[in-house]
């Protein structure tokens, strides 16, 4: 433990948390906090707290004491022994709750009873059942008059700990190591530092971000936050994951959050066009959005997805930008809000698009667009200049699977992947094989989201570093 702390200061952390309940054996108090290298808060916590104390609670409270009386810096009492555990010396006393389970309906009351217990910090971690409850959480902590540190655990409450400094308050948590979190949904130290650079997140901070369900996979924080950084802009991109029955009221109360804008994927594409007010063009023919932006008029919905996919064919196929696809057949694999954007940008461009999805009824509205519907076993039939997967088939974990079998790929193909994990898709290298020409998810990626950052800032995106983050982010190339 004396080890990790000297390394988390090496790096630059201001305040570290020693958790006596991980000790195995008796503690040695003295020795721990004699030489410290950087502050420090001392806590111990029951099992019931989610820690790993099994001694007698005496003992617990006694060592607590302890810390009090030889000076460190914080000590975290929960909110039930708080008040018979006296302020002495230059200690101050973090109260703490945790509630595993769910955030309460009266946090307020249990804040305002916390707060009266001497409380220099009040700390409150709940669990995050619904993204409202990460408002309530970032609203305590904006309204409190004593500093408090609100987190909403698990992967939904995670803007709870990205935003807690725009919100006021005095501190985060991260873990040590992003392999051991201590509390569902917690951030690593590095994660929080590089990725999110929290260290300069204020009240002015301007915040977008993603919404999906799940969340984890999306590469979109690490790209976007490199760029602002890149161009020092103070804003911060957070992944909010937001379940169906959520969507509307979470984007109703975005703008609450600083929210300005957001990158739209999985599975609210289609979705987010009942609550946007204003729907580009483009959009309403595509069907399907990927980013939203917060105006006075409210909501409003444009697609990068189209564009970026056009940008990539027109270099595959080595023509400008814009240029007649007329003459061209495509086939397209899925009927996802992908798919709708690639299809409505290939009729656009005068191209011949057959549309073939495992589930043939979702495909349908796409015939509206002029594309031709066929089966999912008849995808073979069609003698295409341009095949492209808009399906997850390929995507990690499942790195060797491919929608498409190697022996009909022929060289005169171009073949466009839009999964992006992992770039070389086994489709992308069985074509290449084949030396048929290629098109990554990666290029499509970075494309969309360099259109993205213009519409969020107003500046060329960096593209170049946005790769290389990107391909930093994914790995190796296997």
């Amino acid at each position: 433990m004396m080890a990790e702390h000297a390394h988390l200061v090496e790096q630059g952390a201001k305040l570290v948390e020693l958790r006596l309940d991980y000790i195995a054996g008796e503690v040695n108090l003295k020795r721990l906090i004699k030489d410290r290298p950087g502050p420090v808060i001392i806590s111990c916590r029951r099992q019931a707290d989610g820690g790993k104390w099994v001694g007698k609670e005496t003992e617990r409270q006694m060592l607590l004491r302890s810390a009090i009386a030889d000076g460190v810096d914080y000590v975290d009492l929960e909110d039930d022994i708080a008040g018979s555990i006296p302020r002495f010396g230059k200690t101050k006393r973090i109260v703490s709750m945790h509630d595993f389970n769910s955030t309460p309906d009266d946090l307020e009351e249990i804040h305002a009873r916390m707060a009266a217990l001497d409380a220099d910090i009040v700390k409150i971690a709940t669990m995050a059942n619904n993204p409202h409850d990460n408002v309530r959480m970032l609203n305590l902590m904006a309204k409190s008059d004593v500093p408090t540190v609100g987190m909403c655990m698990g992967e939904m409450g995670m803007p709870t700990r990205i935003l807690a400094s725009r919100f006021g308050a005095p501190f985060t948590y991260a873990t040590f190591h992003h392999e051991r979190a201590l509390a569902p949904g917690q951030l690593s130290y590095k994660q929080m530092t590089e990725i999110y650079n929290y260290e300069n997140i204020n009240k002015e901070t301007t915040v977008f971000g993603v919404v999906a369900d799940p969340i984890g996979h999306s590469a979109s924080p690490v790209v976007h936050n490199a760029a602002f950084q890149e161009r020092k802009i103070n804003a911060v991109y957070v992944p909010f994951r937001v379940p169906r029955q959520h969507l509307e009221k979470f984007l109703a109360e975005a703008e609450s959050l600083g929210i300005e804008g957001l990158s739209v994927t999985i599975p609210h594409k289609e979705a987010v066009l009942h609550v946007c007010r204003n729907i580009a063009p483009a959009v309403k023919g595509i069907g399907a959005a990927n980013t939203i932006l917060f105006d006075k008029g409210g909501p409003s919905a444009f697609n990068t997805d189209c564009d970026a996919a056009m940008e990539s064919l027109a270099e595959a196929m080595r023509i400008s930008n814009g240029e007649s696809f007329a003459g061209k057949t495509a086939l397209l694999l899925g009927a996802g809000g992908v798919v709708k954007a690639l299809a409505y940008g290939l009729r656009e461009r005068g191209a011949t698009v057959f549309v073939a999805a495992r589930n043939s009824e979702k495909a349908k509205p796409l015939t509206a667009l002029g594309c031709k519907i066929i089966d999912w076993d008849a995808r073979y039939t069609i003698n295409c200049d341009v095949l492209i997967n808009g399906t997850p088939i390929g995507m990690h974990p499942n790195v060797n699977e491919t929608p498409y079998e190697k022996h009909r790929l022929r060289p005169a193909m171009i073949v466009f992947d839009t999964v992006y994990n992992p770039e070389q898709t086994l489709l992308i290298k069985e074509a290449r094989q084949k030396h048929c020409k290629t098109v990554t998810g990666v290029d499509m990626f970075i494309r969309q989201a360099a259109l993205q950052f213009m519409m969020y800032t107003g500046q060329e995106a960096p593209t170049k570093l946005m790769y290389e983050v990107l391909k930093r982010f994914l790995g190796p190339i296997k």
